[in-house]
């Protein structure tokens, strides 16, 4: 066999993040009629995350208006909004007004309205206009869940179910299956189960009932859902998990290729993460999941061989995730971007081995995946993911369960464990061989936790805030964020942070500083583009793009302004001096990896590491520090075909990752890909209906 595949046309295949759709708007044009509810007519709905009931949202029909109370708190932050709404005959909002918070403190004031023939509309992300003719339909920016129960009958309302969208783009409906469940009575109630496409890169799916009555919006892990039903948040939670997986092989099998023959991909330059350089070009050899020779580049296939030319790229060695709370929306888009590794920090144990059970076998497309151990301490300000305790024997049982049940290279302990606990949790963690990382525990200190047998520390902010707030004050809530504000006076030459630092060189503790998420918290400002989104936010959809310029947090006034960017500053001064004292720092962002993790990369660059120093402690470091550096982390005969290939010269131009032309991941195939940043929204339309 003799086949030549030139890379240009080589499949695509991508994946996004499956987001709750948020929306928001103001006044009514008189011409238009509005839809007639009767007065006094109520909906309540409970909302559920991860199987734990977190808050609620109460919808009032009054005299033709729409009022929406929505709120939920999980981890120590919540959102909450309300929300006066009217629509038109057709069903579409014409005057729409949301006030509120988000889930970390940013205010909320979006409005919607119509001028005359315009529709006029002002949010957190942007103010703009556009002439309205009855058939565009506003998606709001920081609306409740019920905002998808209004594009869904609006949308059914249509013959092609799809409305052109304000600011932009397109709305589409499909029913998407059936079910019935039973209320808390014993009463069965049919649903049909819908997906919206068209505001995130992943559709949204919302439950009607037989009378087109909103049920309720669901996914894997978040379930808003009408009171009586909540005993059915999981059959609802199933099945939207069901819903990602199949949109999710049926994309595998369009963009994954197995080759019973050897696979030769030529004429590509190596980077090297031994000598940090780019060798000539060559060929690797794959055959089955392995690399079987590295040699000079060839001028045809030989015998036997399936060729596939580089044109003269850069083959870079897979790259790793090191902060991720893995789901299968994320698994595509990661191993697109060349993350073809992600460490899971917390998740679910049945939802992470489901996830990884359908990546290792080959039905969607996903990255190697290891495992953390999380666990949490009850309290009013816990995480509803993962493990919880409300005893150090507790605490100490599920580190054992984790190490009995085999597969986790760590436990993580999160902020409401009693830092007390620690030193037995880090002593039974250790009897099994699993490392210890996490939180620093609210009222604990970075100190206390390494002495109690910490490995790593996890977020760069968790650490420093042990040097500026008192003891009392309770990290499990806002503290954690708003307290970065007094980084700003922090002297990093005081006794008390060389004494960490120095402490921390001589136990070999490690930072995962999750780099791109504080510059996300500190540094984003409603309105304004989100500096490592940059390259490529102009081709996502809608929904996307205005996500990239709301901030975080709520910053009040330029006092406050400065105090966040100063913070910022500080966070890279003090990264950059345990980067010079030997600290070993991982990259990681706990915002899902993928081109999150590109940004991460670069801000590397700012703490002193070259290009070359990047892409090797990007790859082939945390390869040997999760232990498997004899298969991976390097492009040698005998590993697993294990990298990506981008046209440019990374050691020249860190941001030549952000263009990717091809994929492998091991396996018994190549997961071939050509795409850059720039083709996201077509790649989206074409593998994510």
């Amino acid at each position: 066999m003799n086949i030549k595949i030139p890379t240009k046309r080589i499949n695509l295949f991508i994946c996004g993040i499956v987001l709750m759709s948020i929306f928001g708007c103001s006044q009514q044009h008189k011409t238009i009629a509005t839809v007639k509810v009767a007065p006094s007519e109520q909906e309540k709905f409970r909302v559920i995350f991860g199987g734990t009931d977190v808050g609620g949202m109460l919808v009032n029909h009054d005299a033709g208006n729409i009022n929406i109370d929505f709120s939920f708190s999980n981890n120590g932050r919540g959102a909450s909004s309300k929300e006066v709404l009217k629509l038109s005959n057709s069903g579409l909002p014409i005057e729409w007004r949301i006030t509120g918070k988000t889930v970390f403190g940013n205010e909320v004031d979006e409005q919607f309205s119509l001028q005359g023939n315009r529709a006029v509309w002002q949010s957190s992300a942007e103010s703009g206009s556009a002439k309205f003719d009855n058939n565009a339909i506003y998606i709001a920016q920081n609306a409740s869940p019920y905002a998808l129960y209004i594009y869904a009958k609006a949308l059914l309302e249509q013959t092609s179910h799809s409305l052109s969208a304000l600011p932009a783009g397109e709305l589409t409906i499909t029913q998407v299956d059936a079910v019935e469940l039973s209320d808390v009575n014993g009463a069965m109630v049919k649903a049909s189960i819908y997906a919206i496409n068209g505001i995130e890169l992943d559709p949204s799916y919302i439950a009607l009932d037989n009378k087109h009555n909103m049920l309720g919006y669901i996914s894997p892990r978040f379930v808003v859902i009408r009171e009586g039903l909540e005993k059915q948040n999981k059959t609802l939670s199933d099945l939207a998990a069901s819903l990602n997986a199949s949109r999710f092989e049926k994309i595998a099998k369009r963009a994954t290729h197995n080759y019973e023959h050897p696979v030769r991909i030529n004429n590509v330059r190596i980077f090297d993460p031994v000598t940090m350089q780019l060798t000539a070009a060559k060929s690797v050899l794959i055959e089955k999941d392995k690399i079987t020779a590295v040699e000079p580049s060839v001028d045809i296939a030989k015998n036997g061989e399936i060729l596939i030319e580089g044109n003269g790229g850069t083959l870079i060695p897979g790259l790793y995730e090191m902060h991720g709370h893995m789901s299968d929306n994320d698994a595509l888009l990661n191993v697109m971007a060349g993350v073809t590794s992600v460490r899971d920090m917390g998740n679910e144990i049945e939802v992470l081995d489901a996830l990884i059970n359908k990546i290792e076998s080959n039905q969607i497309i996903g990255p190697r995946i290891t495992k953390s151990g999380f666990i949490e301490g009850k309290s009013e300000f816990s995480n509803a993911t993962g493990e919880m305790a409300s005893t150090e024997q507790e605490a100490v049982d599920l580190v054992n369960m984790y190490g009995e049940k085999g597969g986790y290279f760590q436990i993580k302990i999160y902020s409401s464990i009693n830092g007390e606990w620690v030193p037995a949790m880090a002593k039974a963690a250790k009897n099994h061989g699993m490392r210890v990382t996490g939180h620093i525990p609210a009222f604990s200190t970075v100190d206390e936790m390494i002495a109690a047998g910490y490995d790593e520390i996890t977020h760069i902010n968790q650490g420093m805030l042990s040097w500026v707030l008192d003891r009392e004050e309770d990290t499990r809530t806002l503290y954690r964020i708003t307290g970065m504000k007094r980084f700003v006076d922090l002297d990093l030459n005081s006794e008390k942070v060389q004494s960490t630092l120095n402490t921390m060189v001589e136990k070999n503790i490690a930072v995962d500083p999750t780099i791109v998420i504080h510059e996300f918290g500190l540094t984003a400002r409603n309105g304004k583009t989100r500096i490592g989104t940059k390259d490529y936010i102009d081709n996502m959809p809608v929904g996307v793009q205005r996500s990239t310029k709301v901030a975080l947090l709520n910053v009040a006034d330029q006092e406050e302004d400065t105090a966040y960017l100063s913070a910022f500053d500080k966070i890279i001064e003090t990264l950059a001096l345990m980067h010079k004292k030997g600290i070993f720092l991982v990259p990681g962002t706990d915002l899902g990896g993928a081109f999150e993790l590109h940004r991460e990369l670069e801000l590397f660059k700012k703490i002193g590491l070259s290009n070359a120093e990047v892409l090797r402690r990007g790859s082939y470091d945390m390869a040997n520090y999760l232990g498997y550096g004899e298969q991976l982390g390097s492009i040698e005969v005998g590993k697993l075909a294990d990298f990506f290939l981008v046209p440019g010269n990374p050691i020249s131009d860190l941001r030549a990752i952000k263009t990717v032309s091809m994929v492998a991941k091991g396996g018994p195939f190549i997961s071939r890909v050509k795409c850059t940043l720039s083709s996201v929204s077509s790649l989206s339309r074409q593998y994510l209906r």
